[in-house]
């Protein structure tokens, strides 16, 4: 398997991300053309190498004409629909942004669809989310892994005025994520982009065991005396047995809530972002029934989705433990049946071999708006499915 283990020993940015990506063999010209595919036109991609701490480092920076100052986050999901991205290249995007806009909207007191996204909103911070999302699929990346970041110190200057050093939206962003602070004198060293990527794509601390096949460097803005200001980038390879993902597992039990409100609460946590949420009859003290609640999710979101259980269920108490998963690659075909939209689920097994599943939700969205029965629009269904796995 191959992976991408980010070292954010000096913070992280969404350009430092992408210079890392090219010193590693991401291609210049499909970087430079990538405005012109999301319908962001005249804007001029540079790519140097420059020296930081005495390491040679590649830059990007983007040459951006007058444009609207930010952006709400139903434009920026047009603009990511409009660009031909493969699927999971505009969920994880759309995650990313659904990130920032919740942890701004959380800072501000409003719903993440009114949050009006400044700095992140801006055009090169959409071709930086989307530029590292897509590389990464470019550079034929399965998985990243991510180490604790500096934070850096002191003040910096948004929109909002004055803020402390992490700001409170990337600090919300890191959230569940090892961080340190400093160095010194170091100012701001995380942007809200860097920290939405990381909460979007990583997949946890580094695995202790690996075999590095390319390193590279990715410069920051900022140039420190005696110290490299960069982002370490390590592609490596995986072997069959360490291919297994840690996670969190968290488990509540519950006697004492309406069947319908602890339905409600599992939807909200599967919204917020459990990987897996799973609801188990049990029998509890003196005989009563009750239900087991187990969620399965990213060590990143971990505190985030306990308060959000102990929040939206009656629980007192939930029980935490470190688990490991192993994951089929997957990936979202499409194709129509009866002149509607069905989504597939493909994944790919030990051995090569692929299998699809046409989405539950699709197959009865189309049987309602056709009249057909249900078994028959499966049916077309999971052949139109094995079709694709033809191609």
């Amino acid at each position: 398997m191959r992976i991408a283990i980010l070292d954010p020993f000096s913070g992280i940015a969404g350009d430092m991300t992408l210079g890392a990506m090219l010193d590693v063999g991401l291609d210049p010209e499909w970087l430079r053309a990538l405005p012109g595919v999301l319908g962001l036109e005249n804007v001029g991609v540079q790519i140097r190498e420059v020296i930081r701490g005495e390491i040679v480092c590649r830059k990007v920076d983007f040459e951006i004409p007058p444009q609207p100052h930010g952006r709400h986050i139903r434009e920026i999901r047009q603009l990511v629909t409009q660009s031909g991205a493969p699927p999971r290249v505009r969920e994880l995007a759309d995650r990313a942004f659904t990130a920032i806009a919740t942890a701004e909207g959380a800072i501000h007191g409003m719903s993440p669809d009114e949050v009006h996204l400044h700095e992140v909103g801006a055009v090169d911070a959409i071709l930086d989310v989307v530029g590292v999302i897509w590389g990464l699929e470019q550079l034929g990346v399965e998985r990243v892994y991510c180490g604790a970041i500096a934070l850096g110190d002191g003040t910096v200057r948004a929109a909002h005025g004055i803020l402390p050093v992490p700001a409170p939206a990337t600090l919300k962003l890191l959230e569940g994520h090892p961080v340190r602070p400093g160095p010194d004198g170091s100012g701001e060293l995380v942007t809200p982009t860097g920290a939405a990527l990381v909460r979007t794509l990583s997949a946890g601390p580094p695995p202790t065991e690996y075999t590095p096949v390319k390193s590279g460097f990715g410069a920051g803005t900022k140039d420190f005396v005696g110290r490299a200001n960069a982002l370490r980038l390590v592609l490596a390879e995986l072997s069959e047995s360490a291919v297994h993902e840690a996670l969190v597992e968290l488990v509540c039990d519950i006697d004492d809530m309406p069947a319908e409100h602890l339905a409600y609460a599992t939807d909200r946590l599967r919204i917020a972002g459990a990987l897996d949420v799973v609801s188990i009859a049990t029998t509890m003290k003196r005989g009563r029934q009750g239900t087991r609640v187990e969620l399965l999710v990213r060590p990143a979101d971990a505190a985030r989705l306990e308060a959000l259980l102990l929040t939206e269920t009656s629980t007192i108490g939930v029980r935490r433990r470190v688990v490991s998963r192993r994951a089929l690659e997957r990936e979202l075909v499409r194709f129509r049946v009866a002149g509607h939209e069905i989504s597939a689920k493909v994944v790919r097994l030990p051995n090569g071999q692929r299998r699809a599943k046409p989405e539950l939700a699709d197959v009865e969205r189309v049987a309602l708006a056709t009249g057909r029965p249900l078994q028959d629009i499966s049916r077309l269904a999971a052949m139109e499915a094995e079709r694709c796995l033809e191609r």
